[in-house]
């Protein structure tokens, strides 16, 4: 299960780097115009993440 969970985290790290990595430029400015958002509109996306992230884990673990 450690291994699983190291793996898993890696690749949420490789895949939140990439933009950082190929477009340093734009995700400034995308993070200018995230800092003018509502605190209302993150909390929301980030609970839609929430949500949508453990619902590809329940299925991927319900595969079988």
């Amino acid at each position: 299960m450690l291994k699983q969970f190291a793996v898993i985290l890696g690749a949420i790290l490789v895949i939140e780097g990439l933009p950082y990595l190929a477009a340093p430029s734009w995700m400034k400015k995308m993070m200018e115009q995230v800092r003018l958002l509502p605190d209302t509109w993150l909390r929301i996306a980030g609970m839609t993440a929430v949500a949508v992230g453990l619902a590809i884990v329940w299925y991927a673990g319900h595969m079988d």
